[in-house]
């Protein structure tokens, strides 16, 4: 039937399942699929027993033609760019795209997984977040397919993953600042569990090492990726006895809080400080003056996870586990020499 797995020369199927948890077999095919009316410790029960004895339901499987794409949060342009691209590359295969929002948490709620089987989707794209083993495992048992956008952490080798190149963005940024000739260059980062963010530190960190500029401790903070971050972080920088002359932040929302704390301590942008973003959203051409920021092509890092999914869906192997999209320094008008003008 359809509910198998080949486990040495024998297979272990619904009926086995049902006997080692002493339960009914309708009882096992309402946890694989999701469906409500089994106990809390009953669904625990058999999850385990699907997972000890390698239970795996066949990729042809009857699946619904949609793709599922899991956000830590959904409330900014980032994740609209996001979607954007997995649309695009899924709709030509008829397949819609539907969102789980985790309101800020790196790993779903408990009850997510048994939401998502029965939605019984083609496959779930994860962006900046965090499965627990047991979620891994129940994605795998059903073999619906997993591909991570912007991991937290370094994925699991088994899991697929899309990125940007955040380390050259942070060191392109860096580098340019320098080179406009500021030397006190603040990096206001984003959380330390972020892979991406992390990266972006250790650019702006290897930018100020290969051009000989000792990296002053007092001029990195680490704060929320918003508005508020950036402002409260810029304030505090921009409180030090030898304030920087030029900030690069880890978004763009912390850099327009960057702009509000310039202004509150009566700076110009970029006359007394320079301010470079990172994401390049459609706001930052608007700001004043324009943001210059490192473009991250979100449409295109979503469009390559939706072909990954496609391709793993299909039953078909990947060529790489891991692809980052070329970032780019795109130059505006908050950037200049140190007490000079913009140029």
């Amino acid at each position: 039937m359809g509910d198998r797995v080949v486990r040495g020369r024998g297979e272990i199927g619904v009926s086995q399942i049902a006997d080692l948890a002493g339960v009914s077999a309708s009882t096992v095919s309402k946890v694989i699929h999701g469906r409500a009316g089994v106990g809390t410790e009953t669904r625990q029960r058999i999850e385990r027993l699907i997972r000890d004895h390698g239970f795996q339901k066949h990729e042809n499987s009857e699946t619904v033609p949609i793709v599922e794409v899991v956000f830590q949060a959904l409330d900014s342009l980032w994740a609209l760019q996001i979607i954007r691209g997995v649309e695009q590359a899924v709709r030509p295969h008829g397949l819609a795209v539907t969102l789980t929002e985790m309101r800020g948490s790196h790993t779903p709620e408990s009850t997510w997984a048994r939401q998502m089987l029965a939605r019984r989707p083609r496959g779930v794209i994860a962006v900046s977040a965090e499965f627990s083993e047991a979620q891994l495992a129940q994605l795998a048992s059903r073999s619906i397919p997993l591909v991570a956008l912007d991991p937290t952490g370094e994925p699991a080798h088994p899991i697929p993953s899309v990125g940007a190149t955040n380390w050259n963005g942070g060191l392109v940024a860096t580098r340019h600042l320098l080179e406009l000739g500021h030397r006190r260059i603040a990096m206001v980062g984003g959380p330390d569990e972020l892979l991406c963010c992390r990266a972006r530190l250790d650019g702006y960190r290897a930018a100020l090492d290969a051009a000989g500029v000792t990296q002053a401790p007092e001029l990195v903070r680490a704060a929320p990726l918003y508005f508020e971050g950036g402002r409260d972080a810029a304030a505090a920088l921009l409180a030090v006895p030898d304030r920087p002359t030029a900030v690069f932040t880890a978004n763009d929302l912390q850099a327009l809080g960057v702009y509000n704390a310039a202004r509150a301590a009566g700076l110009r942008i970029p006359q007394d400080l320079s301010v470079v973003g990172f994401d390049d959203l459609a706001f930052t051409q608007w700001s004043d003056p324009p943001l210059t920021t490192v473009h991250q092509p979100m449409m295109r890092m979503g469009a390559t996870a939706a072909e990954f999914l496609l391709e793993l869906a299909a039953g078909r192997e990947l060529g790489e586990d891991r692809f980052e999209v070329p970032t780019k320094l795109v130059v505006r008008g908050s950037t200049g020499p140190p007490g000079g003008t913009a140029g």
